[in-house]
C-alpha cells in the first residue's frame, strides 16, 4: 500500500478509461474534473461498488484490471500505476498475473528499486515474477544483484526458463562469471532450450567476452547459418575482443550465406575499420549504400566516427550533413575527429555550433573540448569549460575528471587544481590514476608519484602498463630493481610496452647488462625496444655498439621508424663515420623516414659534423617547416667547421622567420663569437638574452661569456662576470677563466682560479695540469713540477687524448 500511495500521485493527464457492460474497452476523454485516472477509479467506480446503486458502469474485475494494466505495460504508460491502490483496495493484490505486469511497469518506469520493493511483499510467486527482477537488474547494469538473486530463485527450487537463462547469461558475460556460465550453459542443453536464437547468441557473447572464441565459434557454427541477430552477436564478439580482420571474414561468409546484415552489423564492422584503416572502411560504406540500408543517426554517427578516426575529416563532415538530424554522439564524433587532427580552431566551432542548436554536451563531448584546450596550452579555456562541466552536473563523471586532471598538471597551476578535480570523481578508474602519476612524474613530484602508484592498488586497482611506464620515468636507479621485480610478479611481465619502459630506464642509468636481459627475456620484441636501447647507448657514448643495433633490428625483422633512425644517424655523426651516415640516409630515402623532422635535423647535423657543410646546408634546405632544433644544428655545424659569419648569418634569418631561439641556441652563438673572436658582438648577444629574447642565461652562458672574454684578454672583465653572476658558481666556470690565465700568462689570477676550482672538485686531474703548465710557462718549473707531484699523491691522473680516422 505504502508503495502505491508514492507512486501514485497526480500523474494521469491523457484520456480515461471507461468500461459499459459490453467487455470490450473503449477510450473516452476526461471530463475537465476528473483529470487523474486514481481519481476516477477510487471516486467512481468504487463509490458505485460500496453503495451497490444500479449503475450503468460496471463494476471494476480483476479481468478489467490486468487488461489495463497489461495495456499500460506494453505501451510504457507509467500513469498506469496509479491502478495499483485500487488492486489493494478491490482485494486483487495476491492476483499473480496482476503483480507480475506491475511488477513489469514497474521496472520499465520507475526503476528496479520499486520493482524490488513490490517483488519482496508478493504473496506468490512464479518464474514470470523473479525473470522480471532478475532483468530489471541486468538493464540496470547491477549484475551483481541479478546473480543474487538468481541464486535465492534456484535455492527456493523455481524453475528457470529461456528468458531467466538468458538474463543470467548477460549478467555471467558483464563480471566474467565464468563457472556460473558454464552451470548456465549445461542447464540450458539438460532443458532443451539450446536451439533458442536468443540463447545462443548470449552463449556466443558470453563465451567471447570470456575469451573462449573457439566455444563461441562452435556455437555459432551449429546454428546453421543463424539468423542476422546471430550473425551480428558473432562480429560484435571478435570486433570488442580485437579480431578485426575475422570479424571482416566472418562479414563475407555472412553474404555468401545470404544472411541480409541489419545496421547493428555495419556499426560494428565500422568500429573495426576505424583500426584496420579507410581502405576496409570505404569498401564497408559502398556496401551500405549498394544494400539500400537506412543512413538513420546511429549509422550517419558511425561513419562519421570512423571516419573522424582515420583523419578524414572531409569526408566526416560529409557523411554528417547527408541527413538533417544530429545528436550529441555525431557531434562528439566530429568534435574528437577535428581534436585528432589538430584543427583546434574547427573544434571550437563545432562546439559552439552544438550549443546553438541546443545540443547538450555530454562528458564525451566535454572531455575533447578540455583535451583540446590542454594541447593548445589555452587554460582559460579550460577553465571556461570547466565551469560548463559543473553547471551540467558532469565533474564527477570518469572521462571528465581524467581530462581535467591531465590539463590542470600541464598547466601552469597548482597541483592541487589536478588533485581537486581528482577527487571529484566518484569512482577512479586506472586511466584516472595513471593521469595523476602522469602529472606528478611530468612536475618532478617523485614522492607523490609513487604515493599514488601505491594508492590506486589499496583501492583494488591493478596498474596498466602505461601507468608502470610512467612510474619507471620517476625512478631512481635503486629504485629500478625493486619495481622490475614487482613487473616480474604480476601479469605485465611478458608486456611489450612495459619491456620497453625497463630497456629504458635500464639503459638510461647505464645498466645495458640489464637492458640487454630484459631485452633478450622479451617474448615480442618492436622498434620501439631497439630504439630505446640505443639510445640509452648513444647518450652513454657507446657509439659503435648504438650502430651494431641495426643488424639485431634486421634479424627480428623489424623496420626502422623515424626515431630510430635519427638515433642511428646522431651515433653516426658522434662517429664522424661519413659513409655510415651516407648509407643511413639512403635508407631514409627510400623507406620514406626523410620526411620526419627529427631525421632531417640529424641529417643536417650529421654533415655538419662530418664537415661536408654543403650537404649539411642542403639537408637544411630540404626541409619544408624548419624547427629550433632544426636551426639550432645548422649553426652548431657552420661554428665548429669555422664558418663563423655565416653562422651568425644563419641566427639572424632564423630570427627573421619568426622562429624564438631558445637557449641552446644562445649558447651556439656565444660558442660562435668566442672562437671567431667577435667579443664585443658576443656581449651583445648575451645582454640581448633576457633584453630580447626572454631568455634567462644559465651557468653555461656564463661559462661561454667568461670564455670570450677570456680569449681575447679581458680577464678582469671575465672574473667581474664571475663574482655577479646569478647561478651558483661551479668549477667548471673556474677552470675556463683559468685556461685563459695560461694562454695569457696571468699566473695570480691563475693559482686564485686553481684553488677555488679544487674546492669544488678537487679530483679534477685538468686544473692541476693547467696550473702545473702556467708555472712552466712563466719558468718557474720547480712549482709546475709540485703541482704534478700533488696531483699524483692524491691519485689522481691525466686521461690521454684520444683519436681515430674511419677506415
Amino acid at each position: 500500500m505504502n508503495l502505491a500511495k508514492s507512486i501514485t500521485g497526480n500523474i494521469f493527464n491523457p484520456s480515461l478509461l471507461s468500461i459499459t457492460r459490453n467487455p470490450r474497452l473503449i477510450f473516452i476523454p476526461f471530463s475537465p474534473r476528473e483529470t487523474n485516472l486514481s481519481y476516477f477509479l477510487e471516486k467512481k467506480y468504487l463509490r458505485c461498488i460500496t453503495s451497490r446503486q444500479p449503475n450503468n458502469i460496471a463494476p471494476i474485475s480483476e479481468v478489467f484490471c490486468t487488461r489495463l494494466v497489461s495495456y499500460c505495460n506494453s505501451k510504457f504508460i507509467k500513469d498506469g500505476i496509479c491502478i495499483h491502490s485500487p488492486i489493494i483496495k478491490l482485494g486483487f493484490q495476491d492476483n499473480l498475473i496482476l503483480n507480475n505486469n506491475l511488477l513489469s511497469l514497474y521496472s520499465k518506469c520507475f526503476g528496479v528499486e520499486y520493482a524490488r520493493e513490490l517483488f519482496d511483499g508478493m504473496s506468490y510467486r512464479d518464474v514470470v515474477s523473479w525473470t522480471c527482477v532478475i532483468s530489471a537488474y541486468v538493464k540496470d547494469g547491477s549484475y551483481t544483484e541479478a546473480l543474487d538473486l538468481f541464486r535465492n530463485m534456484i535455492n527456493l527450487s523455481e524453475v528457470p526458463n529461456e528468458f531467466t537463462y538468458s538474463s543470467i547469461l548477460r549478467s555471467c558475460s558483464s563480471l566474467l562469471e565464468f563457472e556460473l556460465g558454464i552451470c548456465t550453459h549445461t542447464h540450458i542443453i539438460k532443458r532443451g532450450f539450446e536451439p533458442n536464437p536468443v540463447l545462443r547468441s548470449a552463449l556466443i557473447d558470453f563465451y567471447s567476452k570470456c575469451g573462449y572464441f573457439e566455444e563461441s565459434l562452435k556455437i555459432f557454427d551449429i546454428k546453421n547459418n543463424g539468423d542476422t541477430v546471430s550473425w551480428t552477436t558473432m562480429i560484435s564478439s571478435l570486433v570488442q575482443s580485437q579480431n578485426w580482420i575475422q570479424s571482416l571474414k566472418l562479414y563475407l561468409r555472412m553474404i555468401e550465406g545470404g544472411v541480409s546484415p541489419n545496421e547493428f552489423t555495419f556499426v560494428k564492422l565500422l568500429m573495426a575499420c576505424s583500426i584496420l584503416g579507410m581502405k576496409y572502411g570505404k569498401l564497408v560504406h559502398a556496401h551500405i549504400v549498394l544494400m539500400g540500408i537506412e543512413l538513420n543517426l546511429i549509422m550517419k554517427t558511425a561513419l562519421a566516427d570512423m571516419y573522424s578516426k582515420g583523419q578524414r575529416m572531409e569526408e566526416a563532415v560529409k557523411v554528417s550533413n547527408q541527413t538533417p538530424e544530429s545528436d550529441v554522439w555525431l557531434w562528439t564524433a566530429l568534435i574528437t575527429g577535428y581534436a585528432r587532427v589538430s584543427n583546434f580552431g574547427e573544434v571550437i566551432s563545432s562546439f559552439r555550433e552544438m550549443q546553438l542548436k541546443r545540443i547538450l554536451p555530454n562528458s564525451f563531448t566535454y572531455a575533447g573540448i578540455l583535451n583540446t584546450a590542454a594541447s593548445i596550452r589555452e587554460w582559460e579555456l579550460g577553465k571556461q569549460i570547466h565551469s560548463l562541466v559543473i553547471k551540467d552536473g558532469l565533474e564527477t563523471s570518469v572521462s571528465v575528471g581524467n581530462a581535467l586532471v591531465d590539463m590542470y598538471m600541464k598547466s601552469s597551476a597548482v597541483v592541487r587544481d589536478a588533485l581537486g578535480a581528482f577527487e571529484e570523481i566518484i569512482s577512479p578508474n586506472v586511466v584516472s590514476w595513471t593521469s595523476l602519476i602522469t602529472g606528478f612524474t611530468q612536475r618532478g613530484l617523485k614522492g607523490e608519484a609513487f604515493q599514488a602508484f601505491m594508492d590506486m592498488q589499496v583501492f583494488g586497482l591493478q596498474p596498466n602498463p602505461i601507468t608502470v611506464a610512467e612510474i619507471l620515468k620517476s625512478c631512481a636507479s635503486n629504485e629500478v630493481r625493486n619495481l622490475h621485480g614487482y613487473v616480474i610478479k604480476s601479469e605485465l611481465r611478458n608486456n611489450v610496452t612495459v619491456g620497453n619502459a625497463l630497456v629504458e630506464v635500464y639503459a638510461r642509468f647505464g645498466s645495458v647488462g640489464d637492458a640487454w636481459n630484459v631485452l633478450q627475456g622479451m617474448p615480442c620484441r618492436d622498434v620501439v625496444t631497439y630504439t630505446n636501447l640505443a639510445a640509452g647507448l648513444n647518450q652513454m657514448g657507446d657509439h659503435q655498439t648504438t650502430l651494431s643495433i641495426i643488424s639485431n633490428i634486421y634479424k627480428d625483422q623489424l623496420k626502422m621508424d623515424g626515431h630510430s633512425m635519427a638515433t642511428f644517424l646522431s651515433a653516426s655523426a658522434s662517429l664522424a663515420a661519413t659513409e655510415t651516415g651516407k648509407q643511413l640516409h639512403c635508407h631514409s630515402v627510400k623507406s620514406g623516414l626523410g620526411s620526419w623532422i627529427s631525421v632531417s635535423n640529424a641529417l643536417v647535423d650529421l654533415y655538419g659534423k662530418c664537415g661536408s657543410i654543403n650537404d649539411s646546408q642542403r639537408s637544411f634546405s630540404e626541409i619544408l617547416d624548419p624547427n629550433v632544433v632544426s636551426w639550432n644544428v645548422l649553426i652548431s655545424g657552420l661554428a665548429s667547421n669555422g664558418h663563423f659569419s655565416s653562422a651568425l648569418s644563419i641566427f639572424e634569418d632564423m630570427i627573421l622567420a619568426a622562429v624564438k631561439p631558445d637557449h641552446i641556441t644562445m649558447l651556439l652563438v656565444l660558442y660562435t663569437c668566442s672562437h671567431g673572436g667577435l667579443i664585443n658582438r658576443g656581449v651583445e648577444y648575451f645582454n640581448s638574452m633576457t633584453e630580447t629574447h626572454g631568455i634567462q642565461p644559465t651557468i653555461d652562458h656564463y661559462i661561454c661569456l667568461v670564455d670570450l672574454l677570456g680569449r681575447a684578454g679581458r680577464l678582469e672583465e671575465a672574473m667581474t662576470v664571475i663574482e655577479n653572476m646569478k647561478p651558483a658558481q661551479d668549477a667548471l666556470i673556474y677552470k675556463t677563466l683559468l685556461g685563459s690565465c695560461r694562454i695569457h700568462g696571468n699566473v695570480t689570477l691563475g693559482k686564485d682560479m686553481a684553488r677555488r676550482a679544487l674546492e669544488l672538485d678537487p679530483s679534477d686531474p685538468a686544473v692541476y695540469v693547467l696550473l702545473a703548465n702556467i708555472y712552466d710557462d712563466a719558468g718557474k718549473t720547480k712549482l709546475g713540477d709540485l703541482t704534478r707531484q700533488l696531483m699524483r699523491d692524491n691519485g689522481l691522473r691525466k686521461n690521454p687524448g684520444k683519436s681515430w680516422v674511419e677506415i
